[in-house]
Protein backbone atom coordinates (compact mmCIF):
# COMPACT_ATOMS: atom_id res chain seq x y z
CA UNK A 1 0.00 0.00 0.00
CA UNK A 2 1.57 3.52 -0.61
CA UNK A 3 2.02 5.65 2.11
CA UNK A 4 3.98 9.10 2.85
CA UNK A 5 5.64 10.06 5.80
CA UNK A 6 4.83 13.09 7.97
CA UNK A 7 7.62 15.20 9.59
CA UNK A 8 7.97 13.04 12.48
CA UNK A 9 7.83 10.11 10.45
CA UNK A 10 4.58 9.27 10.86
CA UNK A 11 3.42 7.38 8.33
CA UNK A 12 -0.12 8.37 5.98
CA UNK A 13 -2.04 5.96 3.79
CA UNK A 14 -3.23 7.20 0.63
CA UNK A 15 -5.36 6.48 -2.37
CA UNK A 16 -4.02 7.68 -5.99
CA UNK A 17 -6.67 7.00 -9.18
CA UNK A 18 -6.44 8.19 -12.60
CA UNK A 19 -4.38 11.70 -14.33
CA UNK A 20 -4.43 15.05 -14.86
CA UNK A 21 -5.17 17.81 -12.49
CA UNK A 22 -4.91 16.99 -9.07
CA UNK A 23 -7.82 16.94 -6.78
CA UNK A 24 -7.01 15.83 -3.14
CA UNK A 25 -10.02 14.82 -1.24
CA UNK A 26 -9.78 15.18 2.86
CA UNK A 27 -12.63 12.74 4.76
CA UNK A 28 -14.11 13.57 7.91
CA UNK A 29 -14.74 12.40 11.11
CA UNK A 30 -14.65 9.49 11.92
CA UNK A 31 -14.31 8.25 9.05
CA UNK A 32 -11.28 7.36 6.40
CA UNK A 33 -10.67 7.85 2.89
CA UNK A 34 -12.91 4.91 1.83
CA UNK A 35 -15.65 7.70 2.62
CA UNK A 36 -15.33 8.94 -1.07
CA UNK A 37 -17.09 6.27 -2.28
CA UNK A 38 -19.43 7.98 -4.76
CA UNK A 39 -17.05 10.85 -6.27
CA UNK A 40 -13.32 9.25 -6.05
CA UNK A 41 -14.51 7.22 -8.78
CA UNK A 42 -16.35 9.74 -10.52
CA UNK A 43 -13.51 12.19 -10.16
CA UNK A 44 -10.67 9.98 -12.14
CA UNK A 45 -13.05 8.54 -14.63
CA UNK A 46 -14.07 12.42 -15.58
CA UNK A 47 -10.09 12.81 -16.68
CA UNK A 48 -8.97 13.87 -12.99
CA UNK A 49 -5.87 12.48 -10.65
CA UNK A 50 -8.09 11.70 -8.02
CA UNK A 51 -6.19 11.33 -4.43
CA UNK A 52 -7.31 10.72 -0.73
CA UNK A 53 -5.44 9.72 2.38
CA UNK A 54 -6.02 8.84 5.60
CA UNK A 55 -5.99 10.98 8.41
CA UNK A 56 -3.26 9.90 11.22
CA UNK A 57 -5.25 7.81 13.70
CA UNK A 58 -7.08 6.69 11.24
CA UNK A 59 -7.63 3.98 8.86
CA UNK A 60 -4.36 2.55 7.61
CA UNK A 61 -2.24 5.50 8.88
CA UNK A 62 -0.29 5.11 11.55
CA UNK A 63 -1.80 5.67 15.37
CA UNK A 64 0.85 7.57 17.03
CA UNK A 65 -0.25 8.43 20.59
CA UNK A 66 -0.54 12.23 19.89
CA UNK A 67 -0.39 15.67 17.69
CA UNK A 68 -4.11 15.48 17.05
CA UNK A 69 -4.13 19.17 16.44
CA UNK A 70 -4.96 21.36 13.14
CA UNK A 71 -1.55 22.82 12.62
CA UNK A 72 -0.47 18.97 12.44
CA UNK A 73 -3.02 18.27 10.37
CA UNK A 74 -1.93 20.65 7.99
CA UNK A 75 1.71 19.91 7.72
CA UNK A 76 0.85 16.28 7.20
CA UNK A 77 -1.52 17.41 3.98
CA UNK A 78 1.40 19.55 3.68
CA UNK A 79 3.77 16.14 3.68
CA UNK A 80 1.23 14.45 0.80
CA UNK A 81 1.01 17.31 -1.85
CA UNK A 82 5.31 17.68 -1.31
CA UNK A 83 5.70 13.86 -1.73
CA UNK A 84 3.68 13.62 -4.62
CA UNK A 85 4.74 16.68 -6.22
CA UNK A 86 1.22 18.46 -6.70
CA UNK A 87 0.69 21.39 -8.26
CA UNK A 88 -2.59 23.10 -9.38
CA UNK A 89 -4.59 21.34 -6.65
CA UNK A 90 -8.12 20.90 -5.83
CA UNK A 91 -8.73 20.28 -1.80
CA UNK A 92 -11.75 19.14 -1.32
CA UNK A 93 -12.45 19.04 2.68
CA UNK A 94 -15.21 17.48 4.00
CA UNK A 95 -16.80 18.11 7.85
CA UNK A 96 -13.67 18.16 10.06
CA UNK A 97 -11.55 18.14 6.78
CA UNK A 98 -12.38 21.62 6.25
CA UNK A 99 -10.64 22.75 9.04
CA UNK A 100 -7.41 21.20 7.42
CA UNK A 101 -7.47 23.30 4.46
CA UNK A 102 -8.08 26.83 6.34
CA UNK A 103 -5.34 25.96 8.26
CA UNK A 104 -3.11 24.56 5.22
CA UNK A 105 -3.77 27.81 3.52
CA UNK A 106 -2.81 30.07 6.76
CA UNK A 107 0.77 28.31 7.41
CA UNK A 108 1.67 27.41 3.83
CA UNK A 109 -0.10 29.30 1.24
CA UNK A 110 -1.31 28.81 -2.29
CA UNK A 111 1.44 27.85 -4.32
CA UNK A 112 0.38 24.57 -4.69
CA UNK A 113 -3.27 25.12 -4.69
CA UNK A 114 -5.64 26.33 -7.07
CA UNK A 115 -8.76 26.26 -5.77
CA UNK A 116 -10.95 25.19 -2.72
CA UNK A 117 -14.09 22.66 -1.43
CA UNK A 118 -15.77 22.77 2.05
CA UNK A 119 -18.37 20.34 2.22
CA UNK A 120 -20.52 20.43 5.61
CA UNK A 121 -17.04 22.26 6.85
CA UNK A 122 -16.68 23.20 10.32
CA UNK A 123 -14.82 26.30 9.48
CA UNK A 124 -15.01 28.70 10.66
CA UNK A 125 -15.51 28.02 14.94
CA UNK A 126 -18.24 26.32 15.73
CA UNK A 127 -17.46 26.85 20.06
CA UNK A 128 -19.85 28.87 21.62
CA UNK A 129 -17.61 31.95 23.56
CA UNK A 130 -18.11 34.95 24.73
CA UNK A 131 -17.17 36.90 21.29
CA UNK A 132 -19.07 33.84 19.68
CA UNK A 133 -22.54 33.62 20.56
CA UNK A 134 -23.75 31.40 18.50
CA UNK A 135 -21.56 28.81 18.21
CA UNK A 136 -22.15 25.15 20.00
CA UNK A 137 -22.29 25.09 23.52
CA UNK A 138 -19.20 23.32 24.93
CA UNK A 139 -20.97 20.78 26.94
CA UNK A 140 -21.83 19.10 23.56
CA UNK A 141 -18.50 18.06 22.95
CA UNK A 142 -17.74 17.04 26.44
CA UNK A 143 -20.78 15.08 26.18
CA UNK A 144 -19.47 13.54 22.90
CA UNK A 145 -15.47 12.72 24.70
CA UNK A 146 -17.64 10.92 26.95
CA UNK A 147 -20.01 9.15 25.00
CA UNK A 148 -16.92 7.66 23.23
CA UNK A 149 -15.23 7.21 26.23
CA UNK A 150 -17.55 4.90 28.03
CA UNK A 151 -19.17 2.86 25.06
CA UNK A 152 -17.27 3.52 21.56
CA UNK A 153 -19.09 1.48 19.38
CA UNK A 154 -22.37 2.28 21.06
CA UNK A 155 -22.43 6.26 20.90
CA UNK A 156 -20.91 6.02 16.87
CA UNK A 157 -23.87 3.57 16.45
CA UNK A 158 -26.51 6.62 17.68
CA UNK A 159 -24.24 9.53 16.30
CA UNK A 160 -24.22 7.86 12.44
CA UNK A 161 -28.46 8.45 12.88
CA UNK A 162 -28.33 12.45 13.18
CA UNK A 163 -24.69 12.18 10.48
CA UNK A 164 -27.15 10.53 8.24
CA UNK A 165 -30.66 12.57 9.05
CA UNK A 166 -32.27 9.37 9.96
CA UNK A 167 -35.73 10.22 10.84
CA UNK A 168 -37.99 7.61 12.95
CA UNK A 169 -40.06 6.42 9.65
CA UNK A 170 -37.73 7.51 7.13
CA UNK A 171 -33.46 7.15 5.98
CA UNK A 172 -31.63 9.15 3.11
CA UNK A 173 -29.55 6.15 3.11
CA UNK A 174 -29.50 2.42 3.53
CA UNK A 175 -29.08 0.54 7.16
CA UNK A 176 -25.91 -1.30 5.46
CA UNK A 177 -24.54 1.86 4.03
CA UNK A 178 -24.64 3.28 7.18
CA UNK A 179 -23.33 0.04 9.03
CA UNK A 180 -20.65 0.30 6.72
CA UNK A 181 -19.59 3.61 7.57
CA UNK A 182 -19.95 2.36 11.45
CA UNK A 183 -16.96 -0.08 10.59
CA UNK A 184 -15.02 2.31 9.04
CA UNK A 185 -15.06 4.69 12.09
CA UNK A 186 -13.90 1.79 14.65
CA UNK A 187 -10.93 1.21 12.91
CA UNK A 188 -9.97 4.46 14.09
CA UNK A 189 -7.68 4.45 17.21
CA UNK A 190 -9.76 5.91 20.34
CA UNK A 191 -7.27 8.29 20.97
CA UNK A 192 -7.62 9.58 18.20
CA UNK A 193 -11.17 9.93 17.76
CA UNK A 194 -11.55 11.53 20.81
CA UNK A 195 -8.45 14.24 20.74
CA UNK A 196 -10.31 15.18 17.03
CA UNK A 197 -13.32 15.98 18.79
CA UNK A 198 -11.23 18.44 20.69
CA UNK A 199 -9.32 19.30 17.75
CA UNK A 200 -12.88 19.74 15.33
CA UNK A 201 -14.83 21.41 18.20
CA UNK A 202 -12.59 23.98 20.01
CA UNK A 203 -10.21 25.33 16.99
CA UNK A 204 -10.91 28.39 15.85
CA UNK A 205 -10.52 29.26 12.01
CA UNK A 206 -11.60 32.54 11.59
CA UNK A 207 -8.08 34.25 10.96
CA UNK A 208 -7.01 31.40 8.82
CA UNK A 209 -10.68 32.70 6.40
CA UNK A 210 -8.32 35.32 5.14
CA UNK A 211 -5.64 32.96 3.82
CA UNK A 212 -9.11 31.53 1.20
CA UNK A 213 -7.42 33.68 -1.81
CA UNK A 214 -8.20 30.79 -4.07
CA UNK A 215 -11.75 30.40 -6.23
CA UNK A 216 -13.60 28.45 -2.89
CA UNK A 217 -16.99 26.91 -3.23
CA UNK A 218 -18.91 26.50 -0.24
CA UNK A 219 -21.76 23.39 -0.06
CA UNK A 220 -24.16 22.46 3.20
CA UNK A 221 -26.86 21.23 3.89
CA UNK A 222 -29.24 23.55 5.72
CA UNK A 223 -30.80 20.84 7.86
CA UNK A 224 -27.09 19.54 9.35
CA UNK A 225 -27.56 18.58 12.72
CA UNK A 226 -23.77 17.86 13.26
CA UNK A 227 -22.13 20.79 11.85
CA UNK A 228 -24.93 23.76 12.19
CA UNK A 229 -25.19 25.72 8.85
CA UNK A 230 -25.46 29.33 9.94
CA UNK A 231 -22.30 29.23 12.41
CA UNK A 232 -20.43 26.98 9.54
CA UNK A 233 -21.20 27.02 5.88
CA UNK A 234 -23.13 30.50 5.81
CA UNK A 235 -20.45 31.91 7.96
CA UNK A 236 -17.71 30.66 5.85
CA UNK A 237 -19.23 31.77 2.98
CA UNK A 238 -19.66 35.41 4.55
CA UNK A 239 -16.11 35.02 5.82
CA UNK A 240 -14.33 34.28 1.90
CA UNK A 241 -14.51 37.02 -0.40
CA UNK A 242 -15.83 35.98 -3.82
CA UNK A 243 -16.57 32.44 -2.60
CA UNK A 244 -20.24 30.44 -3.97
CA UNK A 245 -22.70 29.02 -1.30
CA UNK A 246 -24.56 26.25 -2.67
CA UNK A 247 -26.99 24.95 -0.28
CA UNK A 248 -28.56 21.67 -0.21
CA UNK A 249 -32.28 22.63 1.25
CA UNK A 250 -33.47 20.15 3.81
CA UNK A 251 -29.83 18.43 3.30
CA UNK A 252 -28.69 16.54 6.55
CA UNK A 253 -24.70 16.57 7.74
CA UNK A 254 -23.02 13.14 5.56
CA UNK A 255 -23.68 14.76 1.86
CA UNK A 256 -21.07 12.77 -0.05
CA UNK A 257 -23.65 9.47 1.51
CA UNK A 258 -26.82 11.20 1.15
CA UNK A 259 -26.75 13.44 -2.07
CA UNK A 260 -23.55 11.78 -3.69
CA UNK A 261 -24.57 12.30 -7.21
CA UNK A 262 -25.66 16.17 -6.50
CA UNK A 263 -22.15 16.26 -4.77
CA UNK A 264 -20.00 14.97 -8.12
CA UNK A 265 -21.93 17.15 -10.29
CA UNK A 266 -21.13 19.84 -8.28
CA UNK A 267 -17.40 19.31 -7.85
CA UNK A 268 -17.03 18.58 -11.24
CA UNK A 269 -18.84 21.82 -12.44
CA UNK A 270 -16.57 23.69 -9.87
CA UNK A 271 -13.41 21.53 -11.40
CA UNK A 272 -14.24 22.60 -15.27
CA UNK A 273 -15.74 26.51 -14.42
Amino acid sequence: MPFVDAKDETQLFYKDWGHGRPVVLIHGWPLDADMWEYQMPALAEAGYRTIAYDRRGFGRSDQPWGDYDYDTFADDLKALLDALDLRDVTLVGFSMGGGEIARYLARHGTDRVSQAVLVSAVTPYLLKTADHPDGVDGSVFEGMIDGLTKDRPNFLANFSKTFFGVGVFSSPSSTELIEWTGHLAMLASPKATIECVRAFGGTDFRADMAAFTVPTLVIHGDDDQTVPFAVSGKAAAAAIPGSRLVVYEGAPHALPFTHAERLRDDLLAFLRA
